[in-house]
C-alpha cells in the first residue's frame, strides 16, 4: 500500500519552493487535487494517484533523482566541504531539493562518472563489497605495465597497509614509459587504483572512471556536465546491483 504525504512536504520536495513558500502557494488557491481547490496544507494525498496541478499545470511526482556526472578535477566528491568546491556547487537548485550525495566517491584529482541519487537503497547495493559490483577506470601510469601485470592484478595486490585486494581486470591499452590501460576493481578503498600502482612502483599521473557496473559514462558530457539517467538505465542498474 503507497503511503499518503503531506501536500506541503510533497511540494517542497519537488522544488516548489520551501515549505513555507509551499504553503502560500496552496492557501492562495493555487493547487487543485483530483480537480478540486484545496487550501489544507496539511492535507494528506496519495501522490502516485491524486492529480494534482498548480496554476493549472500538472505535476508528476517522483521520489528519487538518478543523475549521472562527468566530474571535473578539483572538484570533490563530498556534499559538504568548508575549504573546496564540491559535486553538490555544479548541480541546478531544482536537483538540490532532492538531497542528492554520490554513490561512491572520487579523489579530487579524478576525473569521470560519478553517480549521485538519494535512492540509498540502490546506493548500497552499488558500495556493498558482497554485491562486487565492477568499476572500471582509465589509468595513465609513470612507468611499464607488462603483460606480466595482468596476472598480479588477478591474484589481488597488497597494498601498503598490509590489505589484499581483492581479483581485478587489468587490459593494456599501451605499455611505454607512460603506459595506459583499463583497471576494473570490484570494492573502493582508499585511494585503491593508485595505491595498487604503487605497490608496483609505478605513479598514476591521471585516472578516469568510466563505468560502475552496467551503468557507462556518456562521453558526450564534458567535464562537469550531468544529466539524468534514463529509465532504461535505473532499471538496469537496480537489475545488476
Amino acid at each position: 500500500m503507497e503511503k499518503k504525504e503531506r501536500l506541503d512536504k510533497i511540494l517542497s520536495n519537488m522544488g516548489y519552493g520551501s515549505r513555507k513558500d509551499v504553503k502560500k502557494i496552496i492557501k492562495e488557491g493555487r493547487i487543485k487535487v483530483n480537480e478540486e481547490i484545496v487550501k489544507e496544507n496539511d492535507l494528506k494525498i496519495n501522490p502516485y494517484k491524486d492529480v494534482i496541478n498548480l496554476d493549472g499545470e500538472r505535476i508528476f511526482y517522483r521520489k528519487y533523482i538518478y543523475l549521472m556526472m562527468n566530474k571535473p578535477k578539483g572538484v570533490v566528491s563530498s556534499t559538504d566541504d568548508p575549504v573546496n568546491r564540491t559535486i553538490l556547487d555544479i548541480i541546478d537548485e531544482e536537483y538540490l531539493i532532492f538531497n542528492p550525495f554520490p554513490a561512491g566517491r572520487l579523489d579530487k584529482d579524478t576525473e569521470g562518472l560519478l553517480l549521485l541519487t538519494n535512492d540509498g537503497q540502490l546506493a548500497h547495493q552499488i558500495l556493498s563489497p558482497n554485491k562486487e559490483v565492477g568499476k572500471t577506470y582509465y589509468v595513465e601510469v609513470d612507468g611499464f605495465i607488462e603483460e606480466k601485470h595482468k596476472d598480479v592484478f588477478n591474484k589481488g595486490i597488497t597494498l601498503d597497509d598490509g590489505y589484499k585486494t581483492l581479483p581485478s581486470q587489468l587490459d593494456i591499452i599501451e605499455s611505454n614509459v607512460l603506459s595506459k590501460a583499463k583497471l576494473t576493481i570490484k570494492e573502493g578503498k582508499y585511494h585503491q587504483v593508485k595505491r595498487m600502482f604503487q605497490a608496483l612502483n609505478m605513479e598514476v599521473l591521471y585516472l578516469k572512471r568510466l563505468s560502475m557496473g552496467p551503468l557507462k559514462l556518456d562521453e558526450s558530457l564534458k567535464l562537469g556536465e550531468y544529466r539524468e539517467l534514463t529509465e532504461e538505465e535505473i532499471q538496469l542498474l537496480k537489475q545488476k546491483c
